[in-house]
C-alpha cells in the first residue's frame, strides 16, 4: 500500500459522508462514481435541514425577518463562490442549475449576440455533450460553425492542430478543464493565451476540476467558467456560471420573468443589474446555501493533501489495471485527474458495471456523453472508477478483486 497514505487521516475524512456507511447488496458500499456526483458531507445535509426548518423564504425585496435571513444567507453564498474561485467581484457569479445551464446561457446570450456567418465555434473532442450541443444549437441559428480540436489516442489534446486552426473567424473555444469521460487535465492558461492572441473568448467547463484542486478564474484569465455545485460535494440542482465583468454587461438576458426585471410596462421593460439580470424567477435557494456549506467544509481540509491523496489512489488504480490480463485503459495522457477509465476484452462495460453493483461497488459505464470521444477509441463506452478524496486503497483492491471474479464467470 502507497506510503503516502500514511500522511492523510481517510477514515476520518469518510465519517463525515454518511452515506459511505452502508451496504448494498449485503457489501460495505465503494463508491466509486465521483465524476457521476459527489457524496454530501453532514455539514451540507445540516445547512439544508436548517434553511428549510428555520429560514424557508423566498429571496430579496420581502418584508419579514424569514425573508431577511434567507435572503442575507443566499447573497453570502455568492460571496463564497467568488472567493472560492477569486472572481473580482460576486456579481460575477450567476446561479444556474448546473453546468449544462451555464455552457447554455453563454451559447444562447453571448453566441446570439455575437456570432454570425463564418465565425467558429473550437470545441475539443474530449468535451460532455453539455459542451458541444449548446454550441452546436447556436451555431445553426447564426449559421456559424462548430470545429472540433483533435484530440491523439492517450486523450491529450493536440495543441499544434490547436494552434492551427486560430485564426481571425474563431470567436469561441469550448474546452473542459477535466475530461469527464478520461480524466485528462487540458492546458487551459496556454488555450486561454492562445485563444486570445486571435481575439477570441473563453469559455471553461470546470465540471470536472472544481472538486480536485483550487480554481483561480483571473490567474487562468478565462472568460467564462462553469461548474456544478454536486460535483463539489454540494446538492443537485444549483451550478454557477462565472464571467468577466464586461461581457456579462454586453449580454441579453437569457431568460425572461421575475427578478431578471428592473421595470415592467406593455411599452417596454428594462433589465437588473447584474448577477440579477440573467436569474429569473424563484431561485434554488437552499441549492446556493448548501454549496456554500461544501465549500466552507472543502475549505476546511488541507487540500494540497486531498489532491495527493487522489493521485496516489489513480497511480495505485493504474498500476493494478496495468496487470489485469485483457484490460486496456482508456485516456493515457501524462497528466489525468482521479480517473481510470478502462475496458475487458470480450465483456460488455454494461455487464461488468452490472457485477461490480452486485459486489458493492459503484462505477459508471457507457459513453459518458462523450459519444464523439468514443467514436474515435472505437468502442460503445467504458467502465469508469472516479475517485475523491474519501476513497482508499481498500476500495480499489476490492474493485480489482470484483473484477477478477467477473473475469472468471464471464470469461
Amino acid at each position: 500500500m502507497p506510503a503516502s497514505h500514511t500522511n492523510f487521516d481517510v477514515a476520518k475524512v469518510r465519517a463525515d459522508f454518511p452515506i459511505l456507511n452502508q451496504l448494498v447488496n449485503g457489501h460495505p458500499l465503494v463508491y466509486l462514481d465521483n465524476a457521476a456526483t459527489t457524496q454530501k458531507p453532514q455539514a451540507v445535509i445540516d445547512a439544508l435541514v436548517h434553511y428549510y426548518t428555520c429560514d424557508n423564504s423566498n429571496v430579496h425585496r420581502g418584508a419579514h425577518t424569514l425573508s431577511d435571513r434567507a435572503t442575507a444567507k443566499f447573497e453570502a453564498a455568492r460571496k463564497t463562490v467568488a472567493a472560492f474561485i477569486n472572481a473580482e467581484s460576486a456579481s460575477q457569479i450567476i446561479w444556474t442549475r448546473g453546468s449544462s445551464e451555464s455552457i447554455n446561457l453563454v451559447a444562447a446570450s453571448w453566441g446570439g449576440a455575437n456570432l454570425k456567418s463564418g465565425d467558429r465555434i473550437l470545441v475539443s473532442a474530449l468535451e460532455h455533450h453539455s459542451n458541444i450541443v449548446p454550441w452546436q444549437m447556436i451555431a445553426e441559428k447564426t449559421c456559424a460553425s462548430v470545429v472540433p480540436i483533435p484530440v491523439d489516442e492517450s486523450g491529450t489534446i493536440n495543441m499544434v492542430a490547436f494552434s492551427a486552426l486560430l485564426d481571425s473567424r474563431v470567436k469561441m473555444v469550448a474546452v473542459n478543464q477535466v475530461s469527464n469521460a478520461l480524466g485528462t487535465i487540458n492546458p487551459v492558461e496556454e488555450i486561454i493565451r492562445l485563444a486570445h492572441s486571435v481575439g477570441a473568448k473563453v469559455l471553461v467547463d470546470g465540471a470536472q476540476a472544481i472538486a480536485h484542486w483550487p480554481v483561480d478564474v483571473q490567474a487562468i484569465n478565462c472568460d467564462f467558467y462553469a461548474f456544478s455545485g454536486h460535483k463539489l460535494f454540494g446538492p443537485t440542482g444549483i451550478g454557477v456560471l462565472y464571467g468577466k465583468r464586461e461581457l456579462l454587461e454586453q449580454m441579453p438576458p437569457y431568460q425572461g420573468g421575475g427578478e431578471m426585471i428592473e421595470t415592467v410596462s406593455f411599452d417596454g421593460t428594462t433589465y437588473n443589474q447584474l448577477p440579477y439580470k440573467f436569474e429569473a424567477g424563484t431561485p434554488d435557494i437552499a441549492g446556493a446555501i448548501g454549496l456554500a456549506a461544501a465549500i466552507d467544509y472543502l475549505n476546511s481540509l488541507d487540500r494540497v493533501a486531498l489532491a495527493a491523496h487522489e493521485d496516489a489512489l489513480l497511480a495505485y488504480a493504474t498500476k493494478k489495471a496495468l496487470a489485469v490480463p485483457g484490460l486496456k485503459i482508456i485516456g493515457t495522457a501524462q497528466s489525468k485527474a482521479a480517473v481510470l477509465g478502462f475496458v475487458l476484452e470480450g465483456i460488455h462495460p454494461s455487464d461488468i458495471g452490472m457485477l461490480l453493483d452486485q459486489q458493492g461497488i459503484a462505477v459508471r459505464t457507457g459513453h459518458h456523453c462523450a459519444q464523439p470521444l468514443m467514436e474515435q477509441y472505437g468502442i460503445p463506452g467504458t467502465v469508469r472508477a472516479s475517485f475523491s478524496f474519501y476513497n482508499t486503497f481498500d476500495d480499489i483492491d476490492r474493485l480489482f478483486a470484483a473484477l477478477e471474479k467477473v473475469r472468471q464467470l464471464l470469461l
